[in-house]
């Protein structure tokens, strides 16, 4: 069985840094897309930023303060934040297109998310 399992959340100052994990496990074939959302309280989710292949893109709301970043030998997407911001808060919840062994489609996957705040 699939599953992807989030890290690094937590609480941090105003203009601070986190850097969050996701790692997929299971019997995988391969890995298509991996993405990062985020859904802050009242709000509907969000995409942050995604990594395809050599491509990654991110949201105008984050550029230049996250990055999105892969290791594809151990099937891991980070999420790098600087300069946070209170308006950052929010649920991260990771994303990725995974073609389990035995499968010849790819299936959309969610992480149990990983709350991130940011506050004084």
């Amino acid at each position: 069985q699939v599953q992807l399992v989030e890290s690094g959340g937590g609480l941090v100052q105003p203009g601070g840094s986190l850097r969050l994990s996701c790692t997929a496990s299971g019997s995988i074939s391969s890995i298509n897309a991996m993405a990062w959302y985020r859904q802050a309280p009242g709000k509907q989710r969000e995409f942050v930023a995604q990594s395809i292949g050599d491509h990654t893109n991110s949201a105008d709301s984050v550029k230049g303060r996250f990055t999105i970043s892969r290791d594809s030998d151990k099937n891991t997407v980070y999420l790098q934040m600087n300069s946070l911001k209170p308006e950052d808060t929010a649920v991260y919840y990771c994303n990725a297109v995974i073609q389990a062994t035995g499968q010849s489609w790819g299936v959309n996957y969610w992480g149990q998310g990983t709350q991130v705040t940011v506050s004084s």
